[in-house]
């Protein structure tokens, strides 16, 4: 296994009362497509700035390629840097401002027109050499900024936040531009976003972050489908965060949920006492289909909202907990109206408190 591009080693930085980063370390593979993913205040735009020299970091070391840069000035980190705003050089046309950090690189005339000529292939732009940037769409922009970036062949492209000033429409369109570049070209891509649907959608493996540290570092399907603690499955969209009790009978761990019982596989859970459990809508069963899970609760029907190729249904426990099941197809139930639903053992995972 190679080493890892970009390391970072008890990271910790503070302003005032609040604390960006908090003791975060982290490894990050050559050519991987690595995503920060966290809400407002969570600390991943300050560690990508962290990473790219912008801030200095109160502790902790920050290595490239193995060495450490924590001293080292950002222009002579060889990274590249994609913000929000596009920061695109109005006054110059679109291959002006991609040229524009190879014209003291010493490459000859010939082979800068060279360049721009192939990575405005590669984002799409082709053609577009002459256009002023102020014509050009919000995403065309995107990818003027992305190309300049690109230019100079950086160690690492760090990206924050690039899409959220697009339409819907267009920023998925261009969630799957940017994996397509990342993969084209073999570069180390950081990612910052707080849509849990953009970090899902392209990356290789997300950090989770919260109040400045990393609560879970895993492959997209793994943090969506066995989020680690209580914060990460309530981040996610869809994911039911109940509360059950976990006991152990001749060391077969059970749960207790909404005076119902089920028995988990051994060895799955530890302790005893009130635990948070998650369960994705997703994967709950409705009316008949109840009989699959491999346990049955009666809930009542509170509200169902409809959202286009799927419903939520939301049901009250007997216990007073509620929860979503998000169905595809249609039922015949009525708010108000009891409902059965049921869930396999699998589907529930026991949580961390945060």
């Amino acid at each position: 296994m190679s080493p890892p591009i970009l390391e970072l080693r008890g990271v910790r930085k503070r302003f005032g009362v609040t604390v960006p980063a908090d003791d975060v370390s982290l490894s990050i593979a050559t050519g991987e497509f690595f995503t920060l993913l966290g809400p407002s205040g969570s600390g991943k735009s300050t560690i990508l700035r962290i990473i790219a020299g912008l801030e200095s970091a109160d502790s902790g070391e920050v290595l490239l390629n193995g060495k450490d840069v924590s001293q080292t000035p950002p222009w002579k980190r060889h990274l590249g840097m994609v913000f929000q705003q596009y920061a695109n050089f109005p006054h110059m046309d679109v291959a002006g401002n991609i040229a524009y950090g190879l014209r003291r690189s010493g490459l000859s005339k010939d082979d800068i027109a060279a360049r721009v000529g192939e990575l405005l292939d590669l984002v799409g732009l082709q053609g577009f050499h002459h256009r002023r940037v102020t014509q050009l769409s919000g995403g065309e922009q995107q990818r003027v900024a992305i190309a300049r970036a690109l230019a100079p062949r950086p160690a690492l492209l760090l990206l924050d936040e690039p899409l959220s000033a697009l339409d819907e429409k267009i920023r998925r369109e261009m969630q799957g531009e940017l994996r397509n570049i990342q993969q084209k070209t073999g570069t180390t891509f950081i990612y910052v976003t707080h849509d849990q649907e953009e970090a899902l959608t392209m990356s290789d493996r997300i950090a989770v972050l919260n109040h400045g540290k990393c609560v879970q570092c895993d492959a997209p399907e793994q943090i969506f489908r066995r989020p680690r603690t209580r914060f990460v499955a309530g981040f996610f969209r869809g994911c039911n965060v109940l509360e059950a009790k976990l006991e152990h009978e001749n060391g077969i761990p059970a749960l207790e949920l909404s005076g119902a019982r089920i028995r988990l596989p051994e060895g799955s859970a530890k302790g005893e006492g009130p635990r948070p459990i998650a369960i994705r809508g997703e994967v709950v069963y409705l009316g008949d289909d109840a009989l699959r899970g491999d346990i049955v609760l009666v809930s009542r029907l509170k509200r169902v909202t409809y959202r286009g190729v799927y419903s939520d249904y939301r049901l009250s426990l007997t216990d007073g907990q509620e929860l979503s099941a998000t169905l595809t197809q249609r039922h015949d139930i009525r708010v108000g109206d009891e409902v059965r639903l049921g869930i396999r053992g699998e589907d529930i995972v026991i949580l961390e408190e945060d």
